[in-house]
């Protein structure tokens, strides 16, 4: 049965209330991505935000990415600290989905990069005494929330801290990111930053290319 993971995290916030002051560590690849949820949950949890992506793999794209975090932060006055994870793609991503090059993209080689980047976070959470952690992945129409989330509940059991479910592309909050980044003219990607990711679009567009001539 699918389960409704909007209304899963709508009970959830509900039970914990209106600033609850308890503490939540969100994993973010991308202010564009981040900004509509984290807009949401700050009335309900103090939020810090995890910055741990090694699947963007070309330096440039990652620092960009990066900075714009902290500038739509700053714009917004977020108290949100931005924690740092360590930048390694050649050992922290390439490495570990050896085998899953050329899987397509949503496929098997997104699922160990989903789980790669949230069990990072669960650790980070745990260590610094977080009561819950959470990912901004499923506000992507592209991602896959139920995978997400079924990673998330398989963490929250290996490390002792509450994962925030839910679907946050829903209530039109992905539309909201949309705005938002418009608004504050954020650089805002058309790839996940995964090397391969971005090699298959390519190929796609010279294959359309290709048809077109």
């Amino acid at each position: 049965m699918k389960v409704n993971y909007e209304l899963e995290m709508q009970k959830e916030l509900d039970k914990i209330g209106l600033d609850s002051g308890k503490k939540l560590l969100i994993h973010s690849c991308c202010a564009p991505c981040s900004c509509a949820i984290l807009e949401y949950l700050k009335t309900y949890l103090e939020i810090d935000i995890y910055f741990y992506n090694p699947n963007i793999t070309e330096k440039d794209e990652y620092i960009i990415r990066l900075e714009e975090q902290h500038t739509f932060n700053d714009a917004m006055k977020f108290k949100m600290n931005i924690i740092e994870g360590e930048y390694n793609p050649a050992e922290d991503f390439i490495e570990k989905i050896k085998g899953f090059e050329k899987e397509k993209e949503g496929g098997a080689r997104c699922h160990k990069c989903y789980r790669l980047r949230m069990e990072a976070t669960a650790r980070k959470a745990k260590e610094l005494g977080y009561e819950y952690f959470t990912t901004v992945l499923s506000i992507s129409p592209m991602k896959n929330s139920a995978w997400i989330n079924e990673i998330g509940s398989e963490l929250e059991k290996e490390y002792g801290v509450k994962f925030l479910r839910g679907d946050f592309k829903k209530k039109s909050r992905y539309l909201r990111s949309v705005t938002l980044s418009k608004e504050h003219n954020l650089y805002r990607q058309d790839y996940c930053g995964c090397i391969y990711s971005k090699l298959e679009r390519i190929e796609k567009e010279k294959e359309k290319e290709n048809k077109d001539d």
